[in-house]
């Protein structure tokens, strides 16, 4: 079926293949990011004409920085092939399938991989999803009629700073060599990465660590950044702790597995980084939109890890360690929510509320983002794990009493669950 490529993206292609004078790394993060998340892309949705027109732009970037194709046949694009399921959390590969109300057809989509040789031993994927929403699917937090996601943050940030390490690394360190991936497919249930991690284009056994990259762009005023994995290896944290940029405090979490790509590359031995500067309202919702992003936050996050990756060059293969993961059976279960945002980056006592979604359980009750849960029925809530132990308390039409801190005064919801 023939493509029709809007002028202006069209443009932006005619830019890519042509000499420029090199940009500042503002200039080039916000260009990268305002491409990826313009509304011509309709939320690179997986398997559409957006993603395929984002991963060109990908190939013209990575092709501009003078990288190597890494990807299927001497091509950058590796493609993968799923078929949706009714969780988009599991995976499966082949071509249809039948899901109660019809048949389902099979996803292409193309992962975007590119090669920085240095002669080394050894390797280090660089790595951030591409893909999006779309108009909106099942993933989206938005109940109104289909809007574009951009997914400015979501995750045409990290794909920004991926790129701009490459141009970083082409003149610095020679320890390792550097596999730049962009996936797609995450958004689905980390397809791309999965894929790529049982169908390698470059030999598994070489690979050094792998760094993840997904909503890096909303550093906040207190430059909180979350650091997970670092139970991965025994060598992250006492290079991480020495680091200090543009007063970056560190919040880390040692489970190699998450809701991202790191997770595919932890289940195969491979130490792993995951960066991620916090959520936020407009989390997939069609208002995550560039005017929203934290450009000079971007060149900080892009700094530290450019310094860590500096500070690891001489340091060999680092060694790999299982970590207690988030999915441990000692974690609550629950099926029921307020339907609410947690601020990951909150270090307080606590479970602090970063949004509320509209309609839903806290909405009705009254309860909004800056709240933090301190008490749920009979337990009290001093963090993540508490508040995860009070909802698995309940089940949907049970009732409770939600006790939290707005400022100094303690307030007090009688709620209902859904």
């Amino acid at each position: 079926m023939k493509i029709i490529i809007p002028a202006l993206i069209l443009s932006f292609f005619a830019i890519a293949c042509t000499s420029s004078p090199v940009k500042d790394d503002q200039t080039q993060l916000l260009e990268d990011v305002s491409f990826l998340a313009s509304d011509s892309l309709e939320g690179r949705g997986t398997g559409t004409a957006g993603e395929r027109i984002a991963a060109e732009y990908l190939v013209n970037r990575f092709k501009t920085l003078g990288l190597q194709a890494m990807g299927d046949s001497s091509s950058f694009l590796q493609e993968f092939r799923f078929v949706p399921k009714s969780n988009p959390h599991v995976m499966e590969q082949g071509d249809s399938t039948t899901l109660g109300m019809g048949t389902v057809k099979e996803v292409r989509g193309n992962n975007v991989v590119a090669f920085l040789d240095k002669g080394a031993a050894n390797t280090v994927i660089i790595g951030a999803h591409y893909d999006h929403l779309g108009l909106g699917d099942e993933n989206s937090l938005y109940k109104g009629e289909p809007q574009i996601h951009n997914g400015a943050d979501d995750n045409a940030s990290g794909v920004a700073v991926m790129l701009e390490l490459a141009e970083r690394l082409k003149f610095k360190t020679s320890g390792n060599n550097y596999l730049f991936i962009a996936f797609s497919g995450e958004e689905k249930g980390l397809w791309g990465s999965n894929f790529y991690c049982k169908n390698p284009t470059y030999p598994m056994e070489k690979i050094n660590y792998m760094i993840n990259m997904d909503m890096v762009g909303r550093l906040k005023v207190e430059n909180k950044l979350a650091i997970n994995g670092v139970g991965t290896s025994p060598q992250w944290m006492p290079v991480l702790e020495k680091i200090n940029v543009d007063s970056i405090v560190m919040v880390s979490s040692e489970s190699g597995v998450g809701p991202s790509d790191h997770t595919s590359f932890y289940l195969k031995d491979i130490p792993v980084l995951h960066y991620f500067t916090g959520q936020h309202e407009d989390y997939h919702k069609p208002t995550d939109d560039v005017e929203k992003i934290n450009i000079k936050g971007m060149v900080s996050v892009t700094d530290f890890i450019e310094e860590m990756i500096v500070q690891l060059d001489s340091s060999g293969k680092l060694e790999f360690t299982k970590t207690v993961d988030q999915d441990d059976e000692n974690t609550p279960r629950f099926t029921v929510t307020l339907g609410v945002i947690p601020d990951y980056m909150f270090s307080g006592d606590g479970m602090r509320i970063d949004g509320v979604s509209e309609g839903k359980v806290a909405f009705r009750s009254g309860i909004i983002a800056g709240d933090i849960v301190v008490g749920m029925g009979e337990i009290e809530v001093v963090d993540m794990m508490s508040y995860m132990a009070g909802l698995s308390q309940y089940s949907s039409g049970d009732s409770s009493q939600v006790r939290v801190l707005r400022g100094e005064e303690e307030l007090k919801f009688n709620i209902k669950f859904d």
